[in-house]
């Protein structure tokens, strides 16, 4: 019999947690949830299976070699490895029945071949909103992106955060400036400054075949530092002969502006001009989010502006701007570093104990509890009195109703606190009132 059974465990790269964690993780993805509804964004699910052709029509690359695929019957499949490509072709394809601009917010898993390390997942959650426009959208709302972002995590309660933003614009028409054809090259070197720092970034600039000249004004530039408005006095000041450049610092200008009237405070967003973001969809303003305590763990919130979400799947002009936070990845690092703890064992506000042969009355009360919105169990077990008390004691259930033949013949409940050992006997609709205070 021992030689049948198999050792029970899951692969490397998942997380499974115990419930009180699991509460703490429903917790943090409903205070989330609850802001991205109060913005006005819409909620939509898309299959966590999608058509290979639809995930890969951007081609393969990083994507390719970490995608899941897998062939069923004539079908060519894959896991879904974000939800962008997903919202991608969901907005191509039920472009006639949308509202544009079209605000939506999509929590939900998706699946990486990363390579196994400590803090990565290959199933993890995300958390993600994107406002998508029909032929064109307006800059302003590159600026409300921010104030949810503020909202979310003013409600999380991780500490002092800051929003960080740059534009695309401005780099590539830097780039432009200086002649380097390698942009995206310099943008992920740049992206990855505060992991490698400034020599790590020269080294890498350097590998791209970027001439020395040009990486001192880079690292020149990128190193500019003050009050937003300091580095756009600044960024103005250069008189960078470049459209492009041009066009991105009045956008950078504008949205640090209306960011203010969406009434996110000046320290919690600063304008950075090493967010680079490596994606290269983002075309404009991008951003991330860090803790102000704890930079070692990286972003914590991030996203951009993109110009064209659909263009493999539609000749519809669909730019758009997002932010998504990467729940699963924040839940384990705010853990790792105790930021966060799990506090409740249940869900539950009282457990009732029938007494004898009270237990069709007991599951009664329960019923009537729960219809006043009040979470209730009702122990169903044959068990010593002790054992009964101590399993809502393990589980830190506040209260016991204690179901007696005394109380059924006065038509009343015996609550007791198990914090203080405290009871009282209560008529039914006052224990109730009790309970929910």
């Amino acid at each position: 019999m021992d030689k049948e059974r198999v050792k029970p465990s899951i692969l490397p790269g998942f997380m499974e947690l115990l419930p009180s964690d699991q509460i703490l993780f429903n917790e943090m993805l409903d205070i989330i949830r609850k802001n991205y509804e109060k913005f006005g964004f819409l909620p939509i699910n898309t299959p966590i299976i999608e058509k290979s052709e639809i995930l890969l029509a951007k081609g393969g690359g990083e994507t390719e070699k970490q995608i899941y695929r897998f062939e069923k019957g004539s079908n060519d499949l894959s896991l879904r490895f974000d939800l962008t490509v997903p919202l991608a072709r969901y907005v191509a394809q039920y472009f006639p029945e949308l509202n544009f601009p079209f605000k939506r917010y999509q929590i939900g898993k998706v699946y990486r071949g990363e390579r196994n390390q400590r803090g990565r997942f290959r199933e993890f959650y995300q958390c993600d909103i994107d406002i998508v426009g029909n032929g064109k959208l307006d800059i302003i709302n590159d600026a409300e992106i921010p104030s949810i972002m503020y909202s979310t995590f003013k409600d999380l309660d991780f500490g002092d955060f800051t929003i960080k933003i740059n534009n695309r614009k401005i780099l590539n028409g830097f780039f432009e400036w200086l002649n380097i054809e390698d942009r995206t090259g310099v943008l992920r070197a740049i992206d990855k400054i505060e992991k490698i720092g400034t020599g790590g970034v020269k080294k890498e600039l350097a590998e791209i075949g970027i001439n020395m000249e040009a990486i001192d004004k880079i690292i020149e530039f990128i190193q500019i530092e003050g009050k937003n408005g300091d580095i756009l006095h600044s960024l103005r000041d250069m008189n960078i002969d470049n459209e492009e450049f041009q066009l991105g610092l009045e956008e950078l200008s504008l949205v640090a502006d209306y960011v203010k009237y969406f009434g996110v405070p000046d320290e919690n967003m600063a304008i950075d001009l090493t967010i680079a973001r490596g994606l290269d969809y983002y075309t404009g303003t991008v951003y991330e989010t860090f803790l102000d305590n704890h930079p070692d763990i990286g972003s914590i919130c991030s996203g951009g502006r993109y110009d064209n979400l659909s263009k493999y799947y539609t000749k519809q002009n669909l730019p758009g701007v997002g932010m998504s936070i990467g729940l699963t990845r924040l839940f384990y690092q705010l853990k790792e570093a105790k930021i966060i703890e799990s506090k409740k064992e249940s869900l539950v506000k009282a457990l009732i104990i029938p007494m004898g042969d009270c237990l069709k009355e007991g599951i009664a009360i329960a019923n009537k509890l729960r219809d006043e919105g009040i979470n209730i169990q009702v122990y169903l077990e044959e068990s010593k009195m002790g054992k009964k008390f101590n399993y809502a004691d393990k589980l830190e259930i506040p209260y016991v109703i204690i179901l007696g033949l005394d109380e059924l013949k006065d038509e009343k409940i015996t609550i007791k606190n198990m914090k203080s050992g405290e009871q009282k006997m209560f008529e039914i609709e006052e224990g109730i009132s009790f309970l929910k205070r």
